[in-house]
C-alpha cells in the first residue's frame, strides 16, 4: 500500500507518494487545484497502486475541494495536523522547504504513526452549513465588540457619565442602545455625535444577525442532533461547536480519539511513585471550550454532578483536577452521543450509568426521529 501526502494551496497542489512500509518515494507529481487536477490525481495515483490512502494536511478551506472530489471518488482519505507535519518535517535529510518537501513530509508523518492514528475524511454536509454559520456568528459577535469599544470611547469624550452608566454587555440590548441614542440626539451635532450615532446603528444591526443566525442554528440543531439539546447546559450555540467542530464523530476510532482533539484527555506527568496527570493544551480549543462551558454549568446545578466532583476531590484530586475527570468523562458521553442515531439513542439514564456519570433531567428526547444519512457530493466523472 501507498501513502499519497497532499501539500494543498490555492492554485496547484503537491502530491508525494511513499510506500506504507519503508517509505520510499514511489512518485511526485503537481497538479492545478480543480476538477481536471483532481480527475489527473486519482488516475495518476492508481496507476501507482491498488491499495493507496490519501493524507492531507488539515487546511480546511484551500484543502476542502480536494478532499470531497477524493471522498466523492472512493479514495480513502485521512487528516493529517498541520503540526504533525511540522514535526515530520525535523526528521527529514533533505533541507530547506518547498511544496514537495511539504508533501512528503505529510506522507512519511502518517507512514510513521500509523494510518489508524489519523481522523479519516467524512463528508457531512450539516455538520459543515452548522459550522459555517458558527464561524460567521462569532465573526459578527468580535465585530460586535469591536464597534462597542469604538462607541465607548467617543461617548468618555462628550459624555463621560453616559458611559459610565452603560453596564459591560448592555449595547446587546435594544432598550440601552434607544436610551443612548436619545442621549446623544441632545448634545449638539458635531463629527463625534454623528460617528457615535452610525456606530449605535451598526450594532443594532449586528445584533438582529447575531439573533438570526442563532435561531437557524437551533432549527439546524434540532434537525441534525436534537438529543444534544436535551443535556443540561448544551444549549444550541454549544451544540453546534459540538457538531460543526466533529463533522461527523465516526471518523473517531474510539472516545479516547474525540476526547484527545477535544483537548480533555490528561497527560500523564509521572514520576516514580506519584501518579499524577496535568492538564493538556492541545487539541480543538473550541471543543474544549464547549465542554468546559458543560462542564461547569451541571457542576453549578446539578446535585448528582456535585457528588461526582466530591467524590474525586476525596480520592485526592484538586478541584481543577476533578474539573479535568469531569470533562473527560463528558467527552466520553458526547462521543457516544454524536455517533448514535437519533433514532437509536439509548435513553439517558442508561447511558449516564453506562459512562459512571450522573442522569441529568432534561426536555424529552424526541421519539420518531428518522435516521439522517450523510449523502456524499455528486461523484467525480466516471475514471477509466
Amino acid at each position: 500500500m501507498i501513502v499519497i501526502g497532499t501539500d494543498t494551496h490555492k492554485g496547484e497542489h503537491a502530491l508525494a507518494a511513499v510506500d506504507e512500509g519503508t517509505g520510499r518515494v514511489r512518485g511526485q507529481r503537481e497538479i492545478r487545484a480543480d476538477e481536471a487536477g483532481h480527475l489527473a490525481a486519482v488516475r495518476w495515483a492508481r496507476g501507482l497502486d491498488e491499495e493507496r490512502v490519501w493524507a492531507i494536511e488539515d487546511c480546511r478551506h484551500v484543502s476542502r475541494r480536494f478532499e470531497r472530489a477524493l471522498v466523492a471518488a472512493g479514495e480513502r482519505v485521512v487528516r493529517v495536523a498541520p503540526h504533525r507535519m511540522g514535526e515530520s518535517r525535523k526528521g527529514e535529510r533533505q533541507p530547506g522547504k518547498s511544496d514537495q518537501i511539504d508533501a512528503l513530509a505529510i506522507a512519511r508523518a502518517v507512514v510513521k504513526d500509523g494510518v489508524e492514528e489519523f481522523p479519516v475524511a467524512y463528508l457531512n454536509e450539516q455538520a459543515m452549513e452548522i459550522r459555517l454559520l458558527l464561524d460567521h456568528r462569532n465573526d459578527l459577535v468580535a465585530e460586535r465588540t469591536r464597534t462597542v469599544n469604538r462607541l465607548r470611547w467617543h461617548l468618555v469624550i462628550v459624555r463621560p457619565e453616559l458611559e459610565r452608566s452603560v453596564k459591560p454587555g448592555a449595547f446587546n440590548q435594544a432598550r440601552e442602545l434607544d436610551r443612548v441614542d436619545r442621549q446623544l440626539r441632545k448634545l449638539p451635532a458635531g463629527a463625534r455625535v454623528r460617528t457615535a450615532r452610525e456606530l449605535i446603528a451598526r450594532i443594532r444591526q449586528i445584533n438582529r444577525q447575531v439573533d438570526e443566525l442563532r435561531g437557524e442554528l437551533l432549527e439546524l440543531v434540532k434537525a441534525h442532533r436534537p438529543q444534544l439539546l436535551a443535556e443540561l447546559g448544551c444549549g444550541p450555540l454549544v451544540a453546534a461547536i459540538l457538531i460543526g467542530h466533529t463533522a461527523g464523530a465516526k471518523q473517531f476510532r474510539s472516545d479516547a480519539s474525540f476526547a484527545m482533539l477535544a483537548g480533555a484527555a490528561p497527560i500523564p506527568c509521572s514520576s516514580g511513585k506519584t501518579t499524577q496527570h496535568r492538564l493538556n493544551r492541545g487539541g480543538d480549543r473550541q471543543l474544549n471550550h464547549a465542554l468546559h462551558i458543560i462542564a461547569i454549568t451541571r457542576a453549578s446545578h446539578d446535585p448528582t454532578t456535585k457528588q461526582y466532583l466530591a467524590r474525586k476531590q476525596a480520592q485526592g484530586k484538586t478541584t481543577k483536577g476533578a474539573l479535568r475527570s469531569l470533562k473527560r468523562a463528558l467527552a466520553r458521553r458526547f462521543y457516544h452521543l454524536l455517533t448514535e442515531p437519533p433514532a437509536a439513542q439509548p435513553q439517558t439514564a442508561e447511558l449516564a450509568a453506562e459512562l459512571e456519570l450522573p442522569a441529568i433531567p432534561g426536555r424529552p428526547r424526541p421519539r420518531g426521529e428518522v435516521q439522517q444519512i450523510d449523502q456524499a457530493p455528486s461523484p467525480m466523472a466516471c475514471i477509466n
